[in-house]
């Protein structure tokens, strides 16, 4: 799904317009962004938390040239789905 699909499904389901479905989405990522960035954990019962993880500086390997290169560390978003959303993915999943 194409982010002008995603906007037009969550527009149509909301009963607003295409714009205020961008706004809202874009909101609302610019909030998970800025709260997962000051090391906050930001959850959505049923649906999921989105935090970040550390990753250390290591040494990785170049494909093309076969020398090795640094990697520097950096900071990922992650994202944990919930047991529910889990659930609802796989439905014949045992629990």
């Amino acid at each position: 799904m194409t982010k002008a699909e995603l906007l037009d499904a969550v527009a149509k389901s909301a009963g607003v317009s295409r714009t205020d479905a961008d706004r809202t989405i874009a909101a609302f990522f610019e909030h998970v962004t800025k709260s997962t960035k000051k090391g906050e954990r930001v959850g959505w019962p049923g649906f999921g938390t989105f935090s970040t993880s550390k990753r250390k500086a290591r040494s990785g390997r170049n494909p093309q040239t076969g020398g090795t290169v640094k990697i520097p560390a950096s900071t990922a978003m992650k994202f944990t789905s919930s047991s529910t959303l889990k659930g609802t993915l796989n439905p014949r999943r045992k629990k």
